[in-house]
This record gives C-alpha cells, sequence and structure tokens, in this order.
C-alpha cells in the first residue's frame, strides 16, 4: 500500500495527495483529473492520473517530513 503522490509545479517537490493505493490498482483506474492542495507551496493544484504515481508507504515517511518541516519552507 502506498500514496499516490504528483509533482508540484513551483517548488518540483512530490507531494502526496491523499489517495492510498497499491500500484497495481492504480495502474488499472480510469483515467481521472483531480486536485490537491499542496503543503509546500499552500496552492491547489489540478492534476491528471497519467502525472502521478503510487510512492509505497515505507518511503514516503520520516524523509518527507523531514524535507517539509526544513527551515527555509516554513
Amino acid at each position: 500500500m502506498g500514496m499516490v503522490m504528483v509533482k508540484c509545479p513551483q517548488t518540483g517537490r512530490a507531494i502526496p495527495t491523499g489517495i492510498k493505493t497499491d500500484h497495481e490498482s492504480f495502474q488499472r483506474s480510469a483515467v481521472f483529473f483531480s486536485r490537491t492542495r499542496c503543503p509546500t507551496c499552500r496552492t491547489e493544484h489540478a492534476w491528471f492520473a497519467r502525472d502521478a504515481w503510487v510512492q509505497e508507504s515505507s518511503s514516503i515517511g520520516l524523509d518527507w517530513v523531514r524535507s517539509r518541516c526544513a527551515p527555509s519552507q516554513v
């Protein structure tokens, strides 16, 4: 199980969409369009499923939190 991620067009950072799934299920899903509020630049980004990927939950954790809480981002 992992989190669907997209790239912030302003910062280039990976951001979680809040959608939890596995890679295979996500690949089988219908093409869709969605919006996600970016915690880094605090903007809502529109994205298509083809622009997203599933990042396994074990690799999101502490590294994402550390990068999100870096002093330059506060």
